[in-house]
This record gives C-alpha cells, structure tokens and sequence, in this order.
C-alpha cells in the first residue's frame, strides 16, 4: 500500500524558514546536490516514527506543505486519480538520479505528490 514518504516546505526565505524549523523542532538541513535550489531535512532519528522531507523555494501560487507518496507505477496511480476525479496539476517529469515526480490534486482541492523511485531517472 503506498505512504506518505516525504513532505515539501515552499518557502520565500529558505533561509528564514531553515532558523525557524531548526530553533522551534531541532531539525537538520543539508544541500541537496541535485539540478534545483533545494535542502533535505531530517526531522529525528531514523528508528523513531516519521518521515523526512526538504525545503525549496515557493513557486508562483504555491500553498502550504506538499507530502509526496510513493507508488510503484505513475502511469498506474496518475490514471487511477483521474478515473476517481482528481486531477493532475504537473505531469510526470523525471528528478535525475531519483526517480519520477507529479504533482495532484484530489477531490477536495489537495494537492500532493506522488514519487516512483527509479535511480536510472534522467
């Protein structure tokens, strides 16, 4: 069954908002070394509950967290969202080295992500 897996935090200041997340929760930001403006965090140890996620700069209109779900076919679960009425906002591009991204939205107006890992990606 796929899970929620990672979450985003858009943000104007990355900076600002790194200070804001370390000082209030003690999370850890690191570069990521990939083609975008981007900062993984870990937000605990790996054998206590939770997830990781990252930090990037906003994009026009974007709101709010994204939390991304893994599945192991976008084409299967791009198309099982349309056939139960989501939508999607940002058709599947590759993330290079990392796998295959889209973006969606559900019935309520949700968006969120969904993530098929695959390290050959380009």
């Amino acid at each position: 069954m796929p899970r929620i897996t990672h979450f985003a935090i858009p943000s104007d200041d990355p900076e600002r908002a790194q200070k804001f997340y370390s000082e209030v929760f003690g999370w850890k930001f690191d570069k990521w070394d990939g083609p975008m403006e981007y900062w993984m965090i870990k937000t605990g140890e790996d054998n206590e509950p939770g997830i990781n996620g990252g930090l990037a700069r906003r994009m026009p209109g974007q709101i709010g967290m994204t939390n991304t779900i893994e599945v192991p076919s976008l084409d299967d679960y791009t198309s099982k969202i349309v056939s139960k009425g989501g939508q999607i906002l940002i058709p599947m591009m590759p993330i290079l080295g990392i796998g295959y991204f889209a973006t969606c939205m559900d019935t309520e107006g949700n968006i969120f992500g969904m993530i098929q890992m695959d390290k050959s990606a380009k």
